[in-house]
């Protein structure tokens, strides 16, 4: 793991931390307003911490620990997608993508992924390693520098929601990522200030983690990649549906929903002669009525293909007809927007080349 920054630590443990360099306390806030409130990890801009104690903060607090390797733009700019190496080689990537009415950055949690679903490019790959909170948080204050300092067509703007949908499984890095939520959502110093209903954490479906999540009394959005209604298909989708099933796991999304009054995004990613079949959507709706009711909403993602990869789209009728039966069974259901394909940066896409 990277060496320790201030973004791992609590409040209270900056100060703990600072303390322990010989410096007073309050340069631990000092540093919190920089790096959340500023958006800045370049201690040399620092000019209200004196010369010789800023470098050795820098060096303890505020190491380095992404550098972007590239950015790729697509969408006329309003898409892009960076390519970030940590202290240790390891690639990991984030999209930022800018909408009339939003600017929203999809995170990584992991470098790689160990989850294995075959449709996926990151999860062909394997896991690397879990990313550290700092590593995760920093995804976000980069994303939300680039907004502010209008590097994104459009002007100056705001970063408004994040989505732990990039590489990895956010809740098999669990603590970390809950970590990484409250220095997201916590107010300036102590964190970026984003609203907790502007956070999305997905997961493909771990059911003790999903229950620790309800106790935790956030109050983000949870996105549950199913992909399909049938434990046999998703047996080989999703191949941790070996160990938790389709029911158990919308059980779990219910307890999570009733407990935070939000609906759960049901991701779907639809997949040509795979899981796009009537039948299947008929399924959907009728457990999801069954075991979320009002609480679900369904976003169904057309699939981008990946190259060499045996699995397709589903054609524009199929997808149709899909929504309409989902709909028909009482269920809102939606199409992703799907951004960054060009870029290699849409759902399961995600596959750094170094």
């Amino acid at each position: 793991m990277p060496p320790r920054h201030l973004a791992d630590l609590s409040a209270d443990e900056r100060r703990v931390a600072v303390t322990e360099l010989g410096e007073k306390p309050f340069r631990a806030k000092q540093l919190a307003h920089h790096y959340f409130g500023r958006l800045t990890a370049d201690v040399e801009s620092m000019t209200d911490i004196p010369a010789a104690s800023r470098a050795r903060l820098a060096e303890k607090l505020l190491p380095p620990l992404l550098t972007p390797v590239r950015h790729l733009d697509t969408d006329k700019g309003a898409t892009r997608k960076t390519l970030w190496r940590a202290h240790d080689g390891t690639l990991l990537e984030s999209v930022l993508m800018r909408y009339p009415d939003r600017a929203t950055v999809c995170i990584s949690s992991q470098a790689g992924c160990g989850m294995a679903c075959p449709f996926c490019a990151t999860g062909q790959g394997g896991l690397q390693r879990n990313l550290s909170t700092a590593e995760i948080v920093d995804q976000v204050r980069s994303a939300a520098a680039m907004m502010r300092d209008g590097e994104i067509p459009g002007g100056p703007g705001r970063l408004s929601n994040v989505v732990f949908m990039g590489m990895g499984e956010p809740l098999a890095n669990y603590r970390r990522v809950i970590d990484a939520v409250h220095r997201i959502c916590d107010p300036v110093p102590n964190g970026l200030g984003l609203s907790q209903r502007s956070v999305t954490v997905s997961t493909v479906g771990l059911v003790p983690a999903i229950r620790k999540l309800t106790e935790e009394g956030l109050q983000v959005t949870l996105a549950v990649s199913l992909h399909t209604p049938d434990d046999e298909l998703r047996d080989t989708l999703v191949p941790v549906n070996n160990r938790w099933k389709v029911s158990e796991v919308l059980q779990a999304a219910r307890g999570y929903a009733e407990r935070t009054g939000r609906r759960v995004s049901i991701e779907y990613a639809l997949i040509r002669d795979v899981n796009d079949q009537p039948w299947r959507a008929d399924l959907l709706g009728r457990k999801l009525h069954q075991h979320l009711g009002q609480y679900a909403h369904v976003n169904l993602i057309p699939l981008n293909p990946t190259p060499g990869s045996e699995w397709d789209a589903s054609p524009k009728p199929v997808e149709r007809e899909f929504v309409r039966r989902v709909r028909e069974a009482g269920v809102p259901c939606t199409v992703r927007d799907t951004r960054g394909q060009e870029i290699a940066a849409a759902c399961g896409q995600l596959a750094a080349e170094g």
